[in-house]
């Protein structure tokens, strides 16, 4: 462990220390050790920074540069595993924005725009060298693949067959980021595109992409969306839309759809039904967004709906995620003139804590498949 890490006999007399050193124990991490997965501290605050302000304080705390560890992505899978997220005491913030979610409807169509604005508008720059050239910024299908290109189109080969396209069909993508999937479909499937985005900066990306194509990027609420097409996917969009919105949100997929038309719906998933949301995660990345439950999807289509197929794939996740910070840190030096020190760790926190989440199994991604009346003789879907 680096020689930077403040010594451990420094703490002995610091219950925050003694308290933080016992819990993490539990997933068998240890402070200032030599594994790389250990917690290197820097700053002696950390501890009671971290038992005060949990998931907030650890993540903020290392975007300070308080901490460092090696393999952020193990160690946060260990964390989850051991189940230590669940065993820190609940702060009051916590609690009442928990709460205030039950009350407010904080994915409002003025709201709604904000995480456009905060995290897909950070740059098209930042994007196009992280992910592949489709530029899919959801999880990958690594079935057969060995790279994160071939991952991202096997993902997006998948999504059209399961929808069954054929030419001259209609199809509404419903959080279109900056149209890979809406060009792939278009080229590939000969079918006429309306994309939907909140991202100006995914709008104007996805325009040039599609130029020449039958696609149509606007951008739009799609709660304002009045269209009758055959077919309709929405891929890593609905973890914005906020349980008070699910019921409006199958409403309008049911009101877009043609009656003998699919609708598939690609969102990450949580095991457990509550409103809570990572503070981190909601602070700095995706503003407002609620990761959906089994129970919340059920109950919320199943007035329109009749569900074809249920498929999950978390685990890619984990390799997709590793893949964009393999990506990112190689194209961090054509980036860091642009963003800040303090942003690049932000940044690999995020992707590795999410991968370690993915591999813990501590949340999900889910494909699933809905037509309006339920499909005569059943659909045979690939995987």
């Amino acid at each position: 462990m680096s020689s930077l890490c403040v010594e451990d006999l420094r703490f002995q007399d610091n219950v925050w220390y003694q308290i933080l050193h016992e819990l993490i124990a539990e997933a068998d991490i240890e402070i200032n050790g030599s594994r790389s997965f250990d917690i290197c501290v820097k700053n002696h605050n950390f501890f009671k920074r971290v038992l005060q302000d949990r998931s907030l304080g650890l993540g903020e705390s290392y975007m300070d540069g308080w901490w460092e560890c090696d393999r952020l992505d193990i160690l946060f899978q260990r964390i989850l595993r051991a189940g230590l997220d669940s065993k820190l005491p609940h702060h009051l913030k916590d609690t009442l924005r928990a709460a205030a979610a039950r009350l407010i409807n904080f994915q409002s169509r003025k709201r709604a725009w904000i995480v456009g604005k905060e995290h897909y508008d950070l740059g098209n720059d930042l994007f196009t060298l992280m992910l592949d050239p489709y530029m899919q910024y959801s999880c990958g299908y690594w079935n057969h693949a060995t790279t994160l290109e071939q991952a991202q189109q096997n993902k997006l080969e998948m999504i059209c067959q399961k929808l069954q396209l054929q030419p001259h069909m209609t199809l509404l993508d419903i959080g279109c980021g900056w149209g890979g999937l809406a060009q792939y479909a278009s080229k590939n499937y000969g079918v006429k595109v309306h994309g939907v985005t909140i991202s100006a900066e995914q709008q104007m990306l996805a325009q040039q992409r599609c130029e020449g194509l039958e696609v149509t990027i606007l951008l739009q609420d799609y709660r304002d969306l009045d269209l009758q097409c055959d077919r309709i996917v929405s891929v890593g969009m609905f973890e914005h839309v906020g349980p008070k919105n699910y019921p409006t949100y199958f409403d309008v997929i049911h009101r877009n759809l043609k009656p003998d038309g699919l609708f598939l719906l690609h969102t990450i998933g949580a095991n457990k039904t509550d409103m809570n949301v990572d503070p981190w995660i909601d602070k700095y990345i995706f503003p407002k967004g609620c990761l959906p439950s089994v129970r919340h999807i059920a109950e919320a289509s199943e007035l329109h709906f009749v569900m074809e197929d249920w498929h999950n794939f978390g685990a890619d996740y984990d390799r997709t995620l590793m893949a964009w910070y393999s990506r990112f840190i190689t194209a961090w030096p054509q980036l860091q003139e642009q963003y800040t020190e303090r942003f690049f760790r932000m940044f690999i926190y995020y992707l590795n804590a999410c991968a370690g989440a993915f591999r813990a199994r501590n949340i999900q991604l889910w494909q699933v498949l809905f037509s309006p009346q339920g499909v005569a003789g059943g659909i045979s879907v690939p995987r």
